[in-house]
């Protein structure tokens, strides 16, 4: 289990440094295009590139990097379903089931009495 986690964090932090290496380049690219023809400035190297989106990012913040940002939908569902009767928790659990292919459905579980087994309309 832990040699899963030190391999799994070794690749996130890969990607983060190759993320942070292309859109310093990206930044840089553009800069070297536009600003020393626009405004006559002059153009910056890699590392320049990488510290002006360290500024950009201190002076305006950005990027989402905050845990938890953006998931208090969970906290929501989880108040939600606390309030939800047993029906109403099956009712929606059937209803999730149609929505995402049958993902979660119980293996012993019978078609809808009222539906064709066949796919398609039915011709009765």
């Amino acid at each position: 289990m832990n040699r899963y986690r030190v391999g799994r964090a070794a690749k996130i932090a890969v990607v983060v440094i190759v993320g942070v290496a292309a859109l310093s380049f990206v930044v840089m690219t553009l800069w070297n295009w536009l600003m020393p023809t626009v405004f006559e400035w002059r153009a910056i190297d890699f590392w320049q590139a990488l510290g002006l989106l360290v500024l950009s990012r201190l002076l305006f913040g950005g990027w989402r990097g905050r845990l938890g940002y953006g998931m208090h939908w969970r906290d929501r569902m989880a108040e939600r379903w606390a309030q939800m009767t047993p029906e109403q928790r099956e009712t929606f659990r059937h209803g999730m089931r149609g929505r995402c292919g049958g993902i979660g459905a119980q293996p012993n579980e019978s078609a809808d009495p009222g539906r064709s087994a066949g796919p398609g309309p039915s011709s009765a």
